[in-house]
């Protein structure tokens, strides 16, 4: 009988801290003695005292047998799965897992082209070729939903000899689509379905939000629990159906990359949220809560309004995580950049993102009326302060498909040059280029560079954004692959 009110590798964790031990094995502060007095004074000694190594007491990561599988057996109840496997290097490691546990070199794998690095890494890593699908665009705002059923279906039936599908659930600002049935449709195919849930470790929890893609049948899924969970960040949670994919398979492939030295941090952080979360179910209703009061008075205001699954100009197949709040800002006169700036330099709050026409906040367990209040009392302010303002200009949106001349792998391993981005148009991506956040690839390696791409980049940088996959020496530069 499951019982979550256990709390297994936490509370081995803490007795041990609290043991009298004499170490002489590492990590080498010993238990806090070894660190700078600073450090333990601001975070405190305990922290110190459970940062330990693995331990027979303590079991293994790389084969658990006690309190670290007893752990993983009662997340895999939470989460609806037949194995959990705990990770300390974030959903990155868990999306590259389920690729490198599904593909074999040179095999397909249908894919959406607003995926996060962390897949096309783990294409380069594998060797699988991208069958890439487009995600639909709101032309209202700018901003991508989501792939659809229709175009997903389509992709399967032009691909039958695909390995497997990955899917979205939510997307990045939160959009899911039917899962079900692309999951069914996959699976008559003897398609595998891998899904990046990164942003839906609370889907498992309340019927409110869209559907929790294990709990209808998926074969592996990534949580990154620390996003919505409660657990600390680089802490999430591989999900496994058996079936499809061997669980052997899923335990070898995890042990290739991930650390021989765990932190048991991360992982007692994982087991504790998932005891909180079991336990305290209150917790998402307040989530509920906070979310639906914070978009009702937001829509209240004249010159801002909530993105979510009731607007019209969004498709009925899409449902959205009340969770994530997308509030469309182009009222303001302002762009969703500046507005993101404006509300840490002139509010300080911090939120996720700044799009063109769009911000994004989270949110979360971690919410309280109080907080969730402060950010409505900004957006009040900020609406009276550019009451008079005209509206931005919705973006051009070229949905852009570009040419493939490699694998990601390919081009990757390819011998490669930087050059100034204005004189790239026409040549081979090296290496990956986003912007962060999201992390949502604007070239993938092997992708041929256009103009509209080059325009795009450029626009991000006079944004201010963080540009990832590219340095600047006086002028932008960028990895081509030599052979053109």
């Amino acid at each position: 009988m499951i019982d979550h009110r256990k709390r297994p590798l936490y509370d081995a964790l803490v007795a041990y801290s609290k043991s009298t031990v004499t170490p002489f094995d590492v990590p080498g502060h010993k238990m806090g003695k070894g660190i700078h007095p600073d450090f333990i004074n601001y975070v405190g000694e305990n922290i110190f005292k459970m940062d330990i190594n693995s331990l027979q007491e303590m079991d293994n990561l790389s084969n658990p047998e006690g309190v670290i599988k007893e752990a993983e057996e009662l997340a895999a109840d939470l989460f609806d799965s037949d194995h959990a496997f705990f990770l300390v290097n974030g959903s990155t490691s868990g999306v590259q897992n389920m690729i490198l546990s599904a593909m074999n070199p040179g095999e397909k794998i249908i894919i959406p082209r607003n995926i996060h690095k962390s897949a096309i890494n783990g294409l380069v890593l594998s060797g699988a070729v991208p069958i890439y699908i487009y995600p639909e665009i709101c032309t209202e705002v700018g901003i991508s939903v989501g792939t659809s059923v229709h175009e997903t279906l389509q992709a399967i039936d032009e691909n039958k000899d695909a390995k497997a599908l990955l899917i979205l659930n939510p997307t990045y600002y939160g959009f899911s689509t039917d899962l079900k049935t692309i999951i069914d449709y996959a699976h008559q195919h003897n398609i595998i379905v891998l899904v990046d849930e990164s942003h839906g470790t609370h889907f498992y929890l309340d019927d409110a939000f869209p559907d929790s893609s294990m709990t209808i049948g998926a074969d592996m899924a990534t949580l990154s629990i620390h996003k919505t969970g409660g657990s600390l960040t680089q802490s999430s949670i591989l999900l496994h159906n058996k079936g499809r994919i061997p669980v052997s398979r899923v335990r070898s492939v995890i042990n290739i990359s991930q650390t021989s030295s765990a932190s048991y941090l991360l992982m007692a952080s994982l087991d504790i949220a998932r005891h909180h979360l079991a336990t305290n179910r209150n917790l998402i209703q307040n989530v509920i809560s906070l979310s639906n009061f914070a978009k009702n008075e937001i829509n209240k205001l004249p010159n801002l309004r909530v993105v979510d699954d009731s607007n019209v100009w969004v498709k009925d197949e899409y449902t959205h995580d009340s969770s994530k709040l997308l509030v469309d800002v182009s009222r303001l006169g302002k762009t969703g950049f500046e507005i993101y700036e404006l509300l840490k330099q002139d509010y300080n709050i911090q939120l996720e993102f700044g799009e063109a026409l769009v911000v994004l906040g989270i949110i979360s367990v971690g919410d309280t009326l109080e907080s969730v209040s402060t950010l409505i009392k900004a957006f009040q302010h900020l609406s009276k302060r550019f009451e008079n303002a005209n509206r931005i200009g919705i973006p051009e949106n070229t949905k852009q498909k570009p040419a493939i001349k490699k694998t990601p792998r390919e081009a990757f391993f390819a011998e490669t040059e930087y050059i100034d981005i204005i004189i790239s148009e026409g040549r081979i991506a090296g290496d990956q280029i986003m912007i962060y956040p999201p992390g949502i690839p604007l070239l993938v390696p092997g992708e041929v560079i256009s103009k509209e791409v080059i325009t795009e980049y450029l626009k991000y940088i006079e944004f201010g954004k963080k540009v990832v996959g590219s340095y600047q020496n006086g002028t932008v530069q960028i990895k081509v692959t030599k052979e053109i």
